[in-house]
C-alpha cells in the first residue's frame, strides 16, 4: 500500500497586507518629519538669534563702553602732560594749554559717568570699585593743579610741588584705576565679539539640517516606490524651504563671521594696541614734563623713558603688521616721529646732566622743528589719525556683520514651519487615498 506524504502547505500571501501597513508608516513620517522640521528649526533659530545679538552687543554696546574706558585714560594723561608742560612755561599759563586740559576733564568726566551708567544697567561689580576711584580722585587731583596754578602764578615755588602731588595722584591712583576699568570693558569686547563668531552651535545646527534634509530625502524615495508617485508636492515644498533655510543661515554666518573678524583683527585690535603706545608717550612726555619741575636729575625719570621707548616701538611695529594698508601708512608716519622725538630726548638727558636748565627747557616746550614738544605732538597727531582709521574700519565690517544676521532667525523660524506644514500636508494626502 502506498505512503502519501502531504508536503506543508505555504501560507498564502495577504495581497492587502502591505496596503494596511502603509498608512501607518505613513503616519509615523508625518509625526517625525512634523517634529524634525520644528526641532530644527527652533534649533537654528536660537544659533542665528544668538549670533545677531552678540553682533548687535559688539557695535552698540561693547566697541562704545571700550571706548569710552579707553577715552578716559588718554583724556586724564593728557590733561596731566597738559598741565605738566603748561608750568614750564612760566607764571601765566597760556590759554590753549588751559583749554585743552579743561577739555580732558570734561571729557573724562562725561564718559566717567557713561560707564557708571552702564556698569549699573549691566550688573557689572567688576569695575565698580574701579568707577568709584576715579569718581573720588578726580576732585582730588583738579584741587592740587588749582594749588599749583596759583602758586605758580605768584611765582612761588610751592607750584612745583603741588603739580608734583597731583602727578603722583594720577599715575599712582587715577590711571591705575582708569587701565581697569579700560581692561574690563575691553574683555567684554572680546568676549561679545567671540561669541559673534563662535561655530559650535552653528555647526551643529547645520550638521542637525543636513541630517533633517537626508531624513526627507529617504521619505521621498520610500513614497515614491510605495505609491508610484515621483514627486510629492509637499514634501518638495518642505524641501525647497528647508534648503533655503540652511543655505542662509551658512551664508550668514560665513559672511558675517568674516566681517566681525575682520573689524576685529584689522579694527579693534591695532587702534587698542595703539591706543596703549599714546598712553605709553603720553607717560615719557609726563616724566619729561616732571624731571624739569623737580629739577633733582632723578635718574629715574630717564630709565622710565628709556623703558617706554623699547615698549613704545614695539607697540607700533605690532599694530602696523595688525593695520589694513592705509593705517600702516599713518603707523609709519608715527614710527618716523616717535624716532625724532627720542632723539630730542636724549637731548634733554644730556643737558639736564650737565645742569643746563635753560636751554633743556627751551628744548622741552619750544616750538623748534627739532623740539620735544613738536616732535611728541606730531607723534599723537599721527596716532590719533592711525587710530581712526582703524576704528573706521572696525565700525564698517562690525556693522555689516551685524548686518549679515539681520532678519535670520525670523527667517528660519517661517521656513521651518512651512517645512513641517508641506510635509504635513503632502504625507496627509497620500493618507487620504487609503480611507
Amino acid at each position: 500500500m502506498a505512503t502519501i506524504v502531504q508536503t506543508p502547505r505555504t501560507p498564502a500571501r495577504d495581497p492587502d497586507r502591505r496596503q494596511r501597513s502603509t498608512p501607518g508608516t505613513l503616519r509615523l513620517l508625518l509625526i517625525a518629519l512634523v517634529l524634525l522640521c520644528a526641532g530644527w528649526g527652533a534649533l537654528a533659530a536660537i544659533a542665528a538669534a544668538q549670533h545677531a545679538s552678540a553682533a548687535a552687543n559688539v557695535v552698540a554696546v561693547s566697541e562704545p563702553l571700550s571706548l569710552d574706558a579707553q577715552q578716559i585714560y588718554q583724556s586724564l594723561a593728557d590733561a596731566d602732560v597738559t598741565v605738566s608742560t603748561a608750568y614750564l612755561k612760566g607764571s601765566t599759563e597760556p590759554v590753549q594749554d588751559r583749554q585743552r586740559y579743561q577739555n580732558d576733564i570734561n571729557v573724562a568726566t562725561a564718559d566717567l559717568k557713561t560707564a557708571t551708567a552702564a556698569s549699573g544697567s549691566r550688573g557689572n561689580s567688576v569695575i565698580g570699585p574701579s568707577l568709584a576711584t576715579l569718581d573720588t580722585a578726580l576732585p582730588v587731583y583738579t584741587a592740587y593743579v588749582e594749588d599749583g596754578k596759583v602758586y605758580n602764578s605768584v611765582n612761588m615755588p610751592a607750584g612745583g610741588s603741588f603739580m608734583e602731588v597731583a602727578s603722583e595722584e594720577m599715575h599712582l591712583v587715577l590711571l591705575p584705576a582708569a587701565r581697569a576699568v579700560y581692561d574690563e570693558e575691553n574683555a567684554q569686547l572680546t568676549a561679545a565679539s567671540a561669541q559673534a563668531t563662535g561655530l559650535p552651535l552653528v555647526i551643529v545646527a547645520v550638521l542637525a539640517g543636513l541630517l533633517a534634509g537626508l531624513a526627507g530625502f529617504r521619505a521621498q524615495r520610500w513614497l515614491a516606490h510605495r505609491t508610484r508617485r515621483r514627486i510629492n508636492q509637499g514634501l518638495f515644498v518642505a524641501t525647497v524651504a528647508g534648503a533655503v533655510a540652511l543655505a542662509w543661515l551658512a551664508i550668514a554666518m560665513l559672511v558675517g563671521r568674516a566681517d566681525l573678524l575682520q573689524a576685529t583683527e584689522h579694527g579693534s585690535k591695532p587702534a587698542e594696541t595703539l591706543a596703549q603706545a599714546g598712553i605709553s608717550a603720553m607717560q615719557a612726555r609726563g616724566d619729561e614734563a616732571l624731571n624739569l619741575i623737580s629739577r633733582t636729575g632723578d635718574s629715574d625719570f630717564q630709565g622710565d623713558i628709556d623703558g617706554i621707548e623699547k615698549g613704545l616701538t614695539g607697540q607700533l611695529g605690532s599694530a602696523a603688521s595688525q593695520s589694513t594698508p592705509a593705517g600702516a601708512h599713518l603707523i609709519n608716519d608715527a614710527q618716523q616721529a616717535e624716532t625724532k622725538w627720542f632723539t630730542a630726548n636724549q637731548q634733554l638727558h644730556v643737558l639736564d646732566v650737565g645742569y643746563h636748565y635753560g636751554a633743556e627747557t627751551q628744548l622741552a616746550i619750544g616750538n623748534g622743528p627739532d623740539s620735544a614738544a613738536t616732535t611728541f605732538n606730531r607723534l599723537q597727531s599721527d596716532l590719533g589719525q592711525a587710530i581712526t582709521a582703524d576704528q573706521a574700519v572696525f565700525t564698517s565690517n562690525a556693522a555689516d556683520g551685524r548686518d549679515a544676521f539681520s532678519g535670520l532667525d525670523i527667517g528660519i523660524i517661517v521656513l521651518a514651519v512651512i517645512m513641517a506644514a508641506g510635509c504635513a500636508w503632502g504625507l496627509s494626502r497620500r493618507l487620504v487615498e487609503y480611507r
